[in-house]
């Protein structure tokens, strides 16, 4: 009997440590992704920008992408690489941009940082859930997009 309780609370012990060092983790929704999308879209819509909208996990990893009508093809790329940038680097590619402009040129060669306004990572309680990448207009227009994107988050 003091074998079987013995090993009960061995049993009870290890799983508890086991499940101390677990935390849990909000991650996008393909239901998410495609509502910032909207977002983004109907922003480049209304300003009649032609734009492709991209939008990553917490990995850079691509969840949802959308070429609105007559998008030049080129901007696909660059859509998911500015949010790839976004997420990989926790921070707008703006930053990224800002820097090689004030002569910042070493950034250019940091694997993966996008040095073009138009990704911006998606946090929430400070953590980082992805990142919405827009191309096909002005730097400053595809970070306006990218921008109303992240902004529709649901359940802010």
């Amino acid at each position: 009997m003091r074998r079987l309780l013995a090993t009960l609370l061995i049993t009870l012990a290890l799983a508890a440590t086991a499940s101390a060092q677990l935390t849990d983790k909000k991650a996008l929704t393909l239901v998410a992704a495609k509502k910032m999308a909207a977002a983004a879209e109907a922003e480049a819509v209304k300003n009649n920008w032609r734009m492709v909208i991209a939008v990553v996990d917490d990995g850079g990893y691509l969840i949802y992408l959308q070429r609105t009508d007559e998008t030049q093809a080129g901007s696909v790329d660059v859509a998911i690489q500015k949010a790839k940038s976004a997420a990989m680097f926790r921070r707008p590619t703006k930053v990224f941009e800002d820097a090689v402009a004030g002569g910042r040129n070493a950034l250019l060669g940091l694997t993966g940082a996008v040095p073009i306004e138009g990704g911006v990572p998606i946090m929430l309680d400070g953590k980082l859930l992805g990142a919405v990448g827009v191309s096909g207009g002005s730097a400053a227009q595809d970070g306006q997009v990218a921008k109303a994107g992240v902004d529709a988050l649901p359940a802010k």
